[in-house]
């Protein structure tokens, strides 16, 4: 069993530098474009089904509570949160469109989408990029599996290397965690 769990560490590990290797940069750039949004006075707007809804309402309490400074509230929304939203949309539109209509009720101009998916192939996060592209909000897309539809839809990319959905979200978890450190240090600046 040691076996076995010194293989998935390892594989974590041998992930983690691939990921360091090639997405400072991207990671860079949904900093920069959080906190010119925030300083702005616009809103982080986040979807994703499944782990990826969990990982929404995550990184909205890390910018609504704090990550590791005492300070003022960061504007963010889980729109996978309000079960009396999603069901009238699944509903009424059907499930493709339950982020894009909420993109379309609560975003506006200046706001940044940031959709969660690790095949990047969520047609409902796709549909809500499109719909934050038509009204002037930024998106950037957390992927893995080489990006998927949402790659050709987002602003900014952050691709995780891998096709694996565990460690793809492994790596997610890491990834907005740094985000969230440095846009939080950055508006307490």
């Amino acid at each position: 069993m040691q076996g076995s769990i010194q293989a998935e560490i390892s594989q974590n590990i041998e992930l983690n530098k691939k990921v360091l290797e090639t997405l400072p940069p991207k990671i860079e750039a949904a900093v920069a474009a959080l906190v010119n949004a925030l300083k702005a006075g616009n809103k982080l707007l986040i979807c994703g089904n499944g782990g990826s809804a969990a990982d929404s309402q995550h990184i909205a309490a890390e910018f609504i509570g704090r990550f590791l400074k005492e300070r003022k509230p960061l504007p963010a929304i889980a729109l996978s949160t309000n079960t009396s939203i999603l069901t009238c949309l699944g509903n009424d539109y059907g499930f493709d469109i339950i982020f894009a209509r909420q993109v379309e009720g609560l975003g506006q101009k200046g706001d940044v989408l940031l959709g969660i998916s690790t095949s990047g192939n969520s047609e409902n996060v796709v549909k809500a990029f499109q719909k934050a592209r038509s009204m002037g909000i930024k998106t950037i897309a957390l992927t893995g599996c080489g990006g998927g539809k949402m790659a050709k839809e987002a602003d900014i990319n952050i691709i995780v290397p891998s096709d694996k959905t565990p460690k793809i979200q492994e790596a997610h978890l890491m990834i907005y965690h740094i985000i969230c450190q440095l846009v939080e240090s950055e508006m307490c600046k």
